[in-house]
């Protein structure tokens, strides 16, 4: 157990996450000792709402399998017919309906597997106590009540996992802890086709099926914004890759030239890195970049951005710095690597916890290079190669 990545949160994420977990188990242990046995009308509404909710899952799986997409996250159609059984049936068979994120989550061999759990424990959190408020036996489905209840469903439910999010790293951006207007829209979309569906499977089940071409439109607009953000994204690290964070920076750094606010930007190299994939191989080496990108993030300020810029190479800019803030930044920067240890696994399958690491810093300011991001980067890749030249684990200032 002490391997798992659940128990590399920070404590306050740790005890918050596992907070909500079993929070929703019990809600749900509730729910099935309590609940009376469904009558066979509520039995043929559930089959109505999931099997059109696994017709359209499943077989956009399959098309996305077909034409070579591995990363899905079909979370706007989950919410929809999540939405639906809130309207439409008891809670027991709600309780049923989890059982489709639930299984998606397993099928799609997920490797932050507590993330997940996490967010369907959000989700049934946030779903049963909008059930609350409409009624836990007979859920009002007046039109006024039911804009309340998916305008409380949506925001405790970002609520809930946004702060998890944020106490699991705390400078993350706020786009990383609550999302992007995108999502909020896919978000307002999907509970309004889940309540049409539950106020059509209420009369009559078998229409249920209309609803299979709008929520497949959805499912598929879903992954839009994670197909963007994993364009933007380094997949070993998770951090913004080069294209995405040069244009980060040099929009952030022409905000800044009219006001004249001084920023920096620092080039960091981990030193002898080679020898990392050479003695312990190269998964101990994604292990200690992934360690690093965790490092950088926790360490830096608000709102500093950080970047990968391929290999053992890291970039990050400084709003707001001034050399001799930057300067500092980067000293603890570099303290902080040199303090890290990382478990990991040896070519031979053994556990490691490889230690040791340092890197070397270079640091340019627009005090003295100006705010156009190449003259930066050129200032700061000559202090990077000074600091190798002085014996690397150091930080110099171009």
């Amino acid at each position: 157990m002490r391997v798992w990545p659940l128990w590399t949160l920070r404590r306050p994420a740790l005890v918050y996450w596992l907070a909500v977990d079993l929070a929703a188990l019990a809600v749900i242990s509730y729910i099935i000792i309590s609940s009376q046995p469904p009558t066979a009308a509520e039995i043929g509404t559930f089959g109505a709402i999931g099997g059109t909710a696994g017709f359209v899952i499943i077989g956009s799986s399959i098309y996305s399998h077909r034409i070579g997409e591995d990363e899905r996250n079909p979370w706007a159609a989950h919410l929809c017919y999540l939405t639906a059984g809130m309207v439409a049936l008891p809670c027991n068979l709600m309780v049923l309906l989890l059982f489709g994120p639930a299984l998606h989550g397993v099928l799609s061999h997920r490797l932050e597997s507590h993330r997940w759990v996490f967010t369907l424990s959000a989700t049934a959190l946030a779903l049963f106590g909008t059930r609350s408020i409409i009624g836990w036996e007979e859920p009002r489905t007046g039109i006024a009540t039911m804009v309340f209840a998916s305008t409380v469903l949506l925001v405790l439910r970002a609520a809930l996992i946004a702060i998890g999010l944020k106490l699991r790293s705390p400078a993350a951006h706020r786009d990383e802890v609550v999302g992007e207007p995108i999502d909020a829209v896919l978000g307002v979309v999907a509970v309004s086709i889940g309540g049409l569906m539950g106020f059509v499977a209420t009369a009559m089940p078998v229409h249920v099926l209309m609803a299979a071409a709008p929520m497949a439109l959805l499912e598929r607009a879903a992954q839009l914004p994670q197909w963007r953000r994993s364009a933007q994204r380094d997949a070993k690290t998770g951090l913004a890759n080069a294209v995405h964070w040069d244009g980060r920076a040099r929009y952030e750094l022409s905000k800044a030239r009219p006001r004249s606010r001084p920023m920096a930007v620092m080039l960091l190299d981990l030193d002898h890195f080679k020898r990392v994939n050479d003695r312990v191989g190269h998964l101990a080496g994604d292990a200690a970049l992934s360690a690093i990108a965790l490092l950088l993030t926790g360490t830096v300020r608000r709102g500093d951005l950080v970047g990968r810029f391929g290999g053992e190479e890291f970039v990050v800019l400084l709003p707001d710095a001034e050399p001799a803030v930057a300067r500092s930044v980067a000293q603890r920067v570099r303290l902080a690597v040199a303090d890290l240890s990382v478990d990991t696994v040896d070519t031979g399958g053994r556990e490691h916890r490889l230690t040791g690491l340092t890197v070397s810093i270079g640091v340019s300011t627009t005090q003295r290079f100006g705010y156009e991001l190449p003259d930066l980067l050129v200032a700061a890749d000559s202090a990077l190669l000074a600091a190798k030249g002085y014996g690397r684990n150091v930080v110099e200032m171009a």
